[in-house]
């Protein structure tokens, strides 16, 4: 007998168990579920139908006495203008905002880093221009001194040139022109209004250097004169013997490097 009812209520419990898991094939909440989503809003498949002359009570249960203008928009999220198809259109267009901003700061800021490495004194000395050219030229004046100036002159030339004053004046000079080629090589400036200070720099050291030159040579005239002055003084110069040939030989010499 136990086993009997045992055996009942098993069959009792596996029949309830399998009416429990049966699938749900109902076609109206299959719609709702796509309706709420993106897949259709088909005004057919608004279900049930008011069916012949609206005589349907389903309908006016489910739709008309209820929801009568639910059907009438569409609800969708993700429909072509849902909120949700409009967000995501929203954040592209934010997206494709701040991209243009991003190259924008990026176009800032490459500018500012090239105004930066155009102007500043810090990194002059990598300029090619610089490192090529006027660092070069600008060599004896940055560099210079007692023994690069006097250096390959007489003792006595170099003497003379002390005594009067006009290695002091030049050294001055250079000293200044120095000062005014390190001042544009470190401040901050334009490159082009830097190099335009370099060439004008440049061609003020050339004069220098020819004046410099020009009274060095001076100099030596003087000197020699001076000595020739004082021979003639003291008689001890001496006169060459003068023959009519030494006319004619010089005469000769004249033609022969004329011709």
């Amino acid at each position: 007998m136990k086993k009997t009812i045992f055996f009942m209520l098993a069959v009792l419990y596996s029949t309830a168990v399998s009416f429990a898991q049966s699938v749900v094939a109902d076609k109206s909440i299959r719609y709702q579920q796509e309706r709420m989503v993106y897949k259709q809003w088909d005004q057919n498949k608004f279900t049930p139908t008011s069916g012949f002359l609206g005589l349907n009570p389903w309908y006016w249960l489910t739709w008309g006495f209820f929801y009568p203008n639910y059907h009438k928009k569409d609800l969708r999220p993700l429909s072509a203008n849902g909120p949700q198809t409009q967000r995501l259109a929203l954040v592209g267009t934010m997206n494709g905002i701040d991209y243009r901003y991003k190259q924008e700061s990026d176009t800032i800021r490459n500018t500012a880093v090239s105004e930066i490495a155009d102007q500043s004194g810090l990194i002059t000395a990598a300029d090619p221009l610089w490192a090529l050219y006027y660092s070069r030229e600008f060599k004896p004046v940055l560099e210079h001194s007692v023994s690069s100036i006097l250096g390959g002159l007489d003792p006595q030339v170099r003497s003379r040139l002390l005594s009067d004053g006009i290695y002091d004046w030049y050294n001055n000079e250079l000293d200044r022109l120095k000062e005014r080629i390190e001042a544009a090589h470190t401040i901050d400036m334009e490159r082009g209004s830097r190099i335009m200070a370099y060439y004008r720099m440049l061609n003020e050291y050339r004069t220098l250097s020819g004046v410099w030159a020009t009274r060095t040579a001076s100099c030596k005239m003087t000197m020699e004169m001076e000595r020739q002055q004082r021979q003639l003084n003291t008689g001890t110069a001496t006169v060459p013997v003068w023959t009519p040939q030494t006319d004619i030989q010089i005469a000769k010499e004249v033609l022969k490097h004329v011709q």
